[in-house]
Order: structure tokens, then C-alpha cells, then sequence
């Protein structure tokens, strides 16, 4: 069985994955089934490794303890940092990377983000999967999650789900 990279994560309806300053406060539907299941058990059920920029995972160091513990993570940053029982920090080309861990056996491989990270994948065409929740909210400006000089890219629509206003969009590459 192959391992998939996945980019699972939310943006605006005007395609930004935070604010400026990176907050996300305003990820959340529209109240309209607030206690909908949006598939994050199951889907974090199918993967077995993270990867993610740095600024991403300080930030999710702010929340409060690390959520992903029991995974195999991987942090990418430029910074000299020890590693962890969480998190392997590296400067790894990415494609070597997926490379060595598409041949192991495992689970799939969530690329979480942040921007800069996700647009070095894109850009080298390592996403298999794109799972997109565009929420709804217009923020007008932000960090914005496609970054130009991007390929072409085809992809096929697996499944589109809406639940509490937000639309739940799941593609595969072609």
C-alpha cells in the first residue's frame, strides 16, 4: 500500500490559512450544527507521520501540549533545534524526504502547514491528496495558501461535504 501526502487544512472562502499575524481565531463554521462531526477522528486515524514549517508548530505549541504526540513528526526550519520525542526538526530536501518515507511502510503523511512549507510541496508536486475546508469568513488578507509561479496541477474531486457552513472539499491528483 503506497503512503499518500495529504495537505488536510482550512482556509478563508478568499483562500488565506491565517491572519498576518498567523492567528486562526476565526476558524469555525457558521453555528449551524456546532456539535458536527467534520471527519478530523477519522481522518487523523489514517495518518502516522506529520510534517509542518516551524512557525507552525510554535504556534501549536501555544495551545497548550503538543496534539500529535504518537506520531512521527517532522518540523521544517532553518534554525539549530534539538530534536524531541515529538518532532525530528530539519532542513532535508523535501523531496528526499517523501522519498525515503513513501518506502517505508506506514500510514498516510498530513502536511499540515504552514505556507511556506506547503508551497516548496506544491511547487515540487509532492501532494497526492488536497483536503480543503474553506470556511466561512472573508478575511481580506492574510497568509494566503496557494503562493503564485505554482504548476499546473490536475486533479480529481473524491468528495464534497458541507457541515456547520463549511465546505468540505477532498481532491486527488490525476
Amino acid at each position: 500500500m503506497s503512503r499518500n501526502v495529504i495537505l488536510y487544512i482550512a482556509m478563508s472562502m478568499d483562500g488565506y490559512i491565517a491572519r498576518k499575524n498567523g492567528d486562526v481565531d476565526w476558524l469555525e463554521g457558521d453555528g449551524s450544527e456546532p456539535d458536527a462531526d467534520i471527519g478530523y477522528d477519522e481522518f487523523y486515524g489514517s495518518i502516522d507521520t506529520v510534517i509542518m514549517g516551524r512557525k507552525t508548530y510554535d504556534q501549536i505549541l501555544t495551545f497548550g501540549e503538543y496534539p500529535y504526540k504518537g506520531t512521527r513528526g517532522y518540523v521544517y526550519t532553518s534554525e539549530k533545534r534539538d530534536n524531541n520525542e515529538d518532532v525530528e526538526f530539519t532542513d532535508e530536501n523535501v523531496e528526499d524526504l517523501i522519498g525515503k518515507l513513501k518506502k517505508e511502510d506506514g500510514k498516510d503523511i498530513w502536511l499540515i502547514g504552514g505556507a511556506g512549507v506547503i508551497d516548496e510541496f506544491i511547487k515540487k508536486n509532492l501532494i497526492d491528496e488536497y483536503f480543503i475546508s474553506v470556511i466561512p469568513c472573508v478575511l481580506g488578507g492574510g497568509i494566503a495558501l496557494f503562493k503564485d509561479n505554482n504548476p499546473e496541477i490536475k486533479l480529481k474531486l473524491l468528495k464534497t461535504e458541507a457541515v456547520n457552513g463549511i465546505a468540505m472539499l477532498h481532491y486527488a491528483k490525476r
